[in-house]
């Protein structure tokens, strides 16, 4: 009988990079960042309740493994995930997780589920509930095609270019030019890679869009609700964080650090 074993031992260690994200408190970290900015150790240590040594060596191993990066600031120690494919590659993982059932404890807490819900920044694009309803938009006036994979079309580009976006394709050793992540609240894809961090950073740039830069959170302002009703169709009801939305955050029993 042949054996495969050194087949498999000569191949990628994806027990062991697996193993990175499987404790309570790395995840977290992980989770916390896909703000996108970096995070002192002591502040992720806060987050995620643990000891500054105990947090000091979580974050060893995962600079270690290659998902956060860091840096130096005087006595600070800047943590921050290492490209946007992993910040994408944790959004995706936590889409397919269960649920870890928490009780909401006031509306303060239920507002926030709601709001991180309805829009939320992930690395440098946006998800939630609106980042996919832009994204259907898209789809549906044929600016993106999903017939081989996601991809921008002539249309989409010409758009663009019409908002003041260049469509400048990046290095394909760096990231994708269209990818699409799997939303973890909503279960749909949401627009990502090099068009949705554009498409994004154009969307504050102008004012469309307010980052809470403290949370993950992204409110969608005044300016935004005309130019995303003018440009892609989107209803008030998609615009708005409504109670609906909250009812939905709520339920879903999604745990704080999830969010």
């Amino acid at each position: 009988m042949t054996s495969f074993h050194g087949t498999y031992a000569d191949g990628p260690d994806l027990a062991g990079f697996a193993g990175l994200l499987a404790d309570r408190t790395r995840a977290a970290f992980c989770l916390a960042l896909l703000d996108g900015r970096a995070w002192t150790a002591s502040e992720l240590a806060r987050t995620a309740g643990v000891a500054q040594s105990t947090a000091s060596a979580h974050l060893d191993r995962l600079v270690r493994g290659g998902i956060l990066a860091e840096e130096r600031q005087g006595r600070n120690r800047l943590l921050r995930l290492a490209t946007a494919d992993t910040a994408e590659m944790i959004e995706n993982l936590a889409a397919r997780a269960p649920s870890r059932p928490v009780p909401v404890r006031s509306l303060t807490d239920s507002n926030r589920r709601r709001a991180l819900a309805h829009a939320r920044i992930c690395y440098d694009h946006l998800a939630g509930a609106l980042a996919v309803a832009i994204t259907d938009a898209m789809t549906e006036r044929g600016l993106l095609a999903g017939d081989y994979g996601p991809a921008l079309t002539a249309a989409g580009r010409d758009w663009l270019r019409k908002l003041g976006i260049a469509d400048d394709r990046p290095d394909a050793s760096w990231r994708p030019h269209v990818r699409t992540c799997l939303d973890w609240t909503e279960q749909r894809p949401h627009l990502a890679g090099a068009v949705g961090a554009a498409l994004f950073r154009h969307a504050l740039d102008s004012s469309w869009l307010v980052h809470r830069s403290t949370t993950r959170m992204v409110t969608v302002t005044d300016a935004g609700h005309t130019a995303l009703r003018t440009r892609l169709g989107l209803t008030d009801d998609v615009l708005a964080c409504s109670a609906a939305q909250a009812g939905a955050s709520t339920d879903s029993g999604a745990a704080p650090g999830q969010l």
